[in-house]
């Protein structure tokens, strides 16, 4: 669908052109809960947004807890608790640069990602603890990074038709697809 959204609250207009947007915004969500409208490929892209943000929070978290000398149960909250928030903040970003206004934006990525950031971080945090010794490996060996690749590989494949049926839903990305660009 190659449609262009325009932010009109963002050139100053207000009034009808606000409910213009609000108009399409709508529309925009009903079509993603149509049957049949959402693709693999729409899902695999918002899956693959939340483990960019999930990535960055888990690795920043295991260098940190990793450098403080910590063991794996503060490990995994500081990295999950860092997940959560670079996932946030990667949909945050584009909604704010769109013009929406921070509760407004703040919702909206509450609304887009949590399910999909829940279900990733278990996933992989699980993966992570099931691969004998990944947990305890240094973040300088092949076994740390060798784990936490797959441990992401498989927390995609388990998310992406998780995010497939939740878009389809009109729910989770599908909350923001009308503010990308």
């Amino acid at each position: 669908m190659a449609e262009q959204h325009h932010d009109h609250s963002r050139h100053g207009m207000s009034g009808q052109a606000g409910h213009e947007h609000a108009g399409h915004h709508d529309q925009h969500q009903h079509a993603h809960a149509g049957h049949g409208k959402v693709t693999w490929r729409m899902a695999a892209s918002a899956t693959l947004h939340c483990l960019t943000g999930c990535a960055i929070g888990e690795v920043l978290g295991l260098v940190i807890a990793t450098a403080l000398g910590w063991h794996t149960l503060p490990s995994i909250v500081l990295a999950v608790v860092l997940a959560f928030f670079f996932g946030y903040l990667l949909t945050l970003i584009p909604l704010r640069r769109a013009g929406v206004g921070w509760k407004e934006a703040i919702t909206l990525a509450l609304a887009a990602d949590t399910v999909s950031i829940i279900v990733m971080e278990i996933v992989d945090n699980g993966v992570m603890l099931v691969i004998p010794g990944a947990m305890d490996a240094g973040l300088t060996t092949g076994l740390f990074w060798g784990a936490l690749a797959v441990a992401l590989l498989v927390a995609f494949l388990v998310t992406t038709p998780i995010n497939k049926w939740i878009i389809g839903k009109g729910r989770g990305h599908a909350v923001v697809h009308a503010y990308h660009h």
